[in-house]
Formats: structure tokens, sequence, C-alpha cells
């Protein structure tokens, strides 16, 4: 049993290293993601945690914690609609804002196993046609190394594969590999994934077309809800498109996005206005 002392601690902590906000009754989340981290340290319970956090010791403790607490489920073409107008709508405008040189880049701001970006990337593949031979760079970010690391080995169990993902697809672009499946080297190839929290700056990343930040901003609260977004307006194209969560919105957050001409995405604000001048 946490202590109120501890989870007050463990509430700052997380919300200062990774932008998390615990509620005053995520006691059994708390306990239930950190159990496997105290197996792993030789921690004997929760205070002993703590006071691990607070001297630094042993090496490593920090990190899982933080991946422990901040590792999100995710699934291929999940909530599907996003991946529908990326096809429908934001790829056909850019191509025709674009020159044919000019390469289109990708963000998606919450990688986790890379069911996404991989998403993403078979989207593409299935419609050629949409890019007009522009080459395209995806970009998958997060804070957790060891998400990441799965996520480049492209590999994912029976589960994983029968959630949203289509059986054309799953034959096309995997391979088996022992009792995994393994996303073909082609489409692996197209995404680079980077480690970054969405509270330091990430402005070294550069400029992208369009932006997946879902199911991420859920987890903070409004005033660093506002800052991530007005940040991630500063690396976007002015004719880009933001993509968030169904349960995410920019409304009564951030001025920086306004809604788009279709249900699903936002725009820069500057856009907006330009299309209004």
């Amino acid at each position: 049993m946490i202590s109120s002392f501890d989870y007050d601690y463990l509430r700052t902590f997380l919300k200062t290293r990774s932008g998390l906000v615990l509620t005053d009754d995520k006691h059994y989340l708390l306990e239930s993601r950190l159990e496997p981290v105290m197996r792993r340290f030789g921690l004997a319970d929760m205070s002993r945690l703590v006071k691990g956090l607070r001297e630094n010791s042993p090496a490593g403790l920090m990190e899982a914690v933080i991946e422990a607490m901040t590792t999100n489920e995710s699934l291929f073409f999940r909530d599907k609609r996003p991946f529908d107008l990326l096809t429908s709508v934001m790829l056909p405008a850019l191509a025709k804002s674009r020159r044919s040189h000019v390469p289109l880049r990708i963000w998606c701001a919450a990688a986790s196993t890379g069911q996404e970006p991989y998403s993403i990337a078979m989207a593409l593949k299935e419609n050629p046609h949409l890019l007009g031979g522009r080459q395209v760079e995806i970009i998958g970010t997060d804070l957790s190394t060891e998400v990441l690391t799965r996520a480049e080995s492209g590999l994912y169990n029976q589960f994983e594969v029968q959630r949203g993902l289509p059986v054309q697809l799953l034959l096309k672009y995997f391979k088996k590999a022992g009792d995994q499946w393994q996303v073909s080297s082609d489409i692996r190839g197209m995404v680079k994934y980077r480690k970054l929290n969405l509270l330091d700056s990430f402005a070294m990343l550069g400029v992208f077309d369009i932006v997946f930040c879902r199911n991420v901003l859920i987890y903070f609260d409004v005033p660093t809800k506002e800052n991530i977004l007005g940040r991630i307006a500063k690396c976007m194209a002015s004719d880009g498109y933001l993509l968030l969560g169904g349960a995410e919105t920019v409304m009564g957050i951030s001025d920086a996005f306004v809604p788009g001409d279709k249900p699903g995405f936002y725009i820069p604000k500057a856009r907006a206005m330009e299309a209004l001048g």
C-alpha cells in the first residue's frame, strides 16, 4: 500500500519529468505499473522505490519508472478516420501545393511500439499516386527507449497484428518470424525513430507537413497541452495538418490551431487567417 507522502512525490516526479498528470484516484494504476519495476530493481516496497528516485540510485531507475508509467497501448490503423483523411484530404492537398521534388515530412509524436508510423507507411505504399513521385520522411518519437527498440524491430505477436490490421496488408507487408510477424524491410525503411520527451525542445526535428499527436495530450494538464501545441505549431508548415486523438481537442486550450474544414484535423491559425484575408 502506497503512502500519501510517496504518492505525492511520485505525482510530482512524473509531472516534472514526463508531463504525466496523476489524479487522486490513480493509486492502483501507479502500483500495478510500478510493481514490475520494483521486482526488476530488487526494491521491497514503494517507499524503497521513492527513496531510490530521490537518491538517483540504482542507475536506470528513473527512466524505468517513467517508461512504465507512460508506455501506452497502440494498434494498427487506430480509429481509421485519420488514415482516411490522410489519403483523401491531406496528401492530395499537399501534392497540389508542393513542387514534385520537395519531400513530405510526417511526424508521429507518440510513436509507442510503432503501429501508427507503420500504418502511415502502408497507407502511402497503397496510394503511390497521391505522392507524385515525392519522397516521404516519417519520424516516430517517444520518450521510452524500450518501446522505440520494439518499434525499430517491427516485430509483433499474433494478437497485435489482428488488431486493426487488414489481413491483406498483413500478408503483403509482413513476414512470419517464428511465432511473430515482422514488418517488411521496405516499410521499416520508411520510418526513422528518435527518443524525445515532448516536454523538451523538438525544434531540431525540423518542419513537418503532417503531425500525428494522438492519444498523448490527454495525460497532460491544460498548461502543458497549450505549451506543447504552441511548439508543434512552430515546427509545422503553414499549410500543414495536425491530427489529435478522438478525445482530444485544441478548443479552449490553444489558439495556435483551428479546426479544419472537415472534422478530425486542425490547421495552423496563421493559415486560417490568411484564407480569411
